[in-house]
């Protein structure tokens, strides 16, 4: 019966362990979701730069500059 008790103790710590990795494993798909919308974005300003476009107003200078 005392076999048990440390194999039980382990049993918890690696359920926490899975748990606690299955967070990190959440906010880093997260992150990596952000990171491609922004890729996407600065490869469409990209080639809009390269087409000749106007870039967006917001990243255009005022006219008094």
């Amino acid at each position: 019966m005392s076999d048990q008790i440390p194999l039980e103790e382990r049993i918890a710590h690696l359920t926490r362990l899975v748990e606690d990795l299955s967070d990190v494993v959440v906010v880093q798909g997260k992150r990596l979701e952000r990171a491609e919308r922004q890729i996407a974005l600065l490869v469409e300003r990209a080639l809009d730069a390269e087409d000749g476009a106007q870039p967006p107003a917001a990243n255009q200078r005022p006219p008094h500059w």
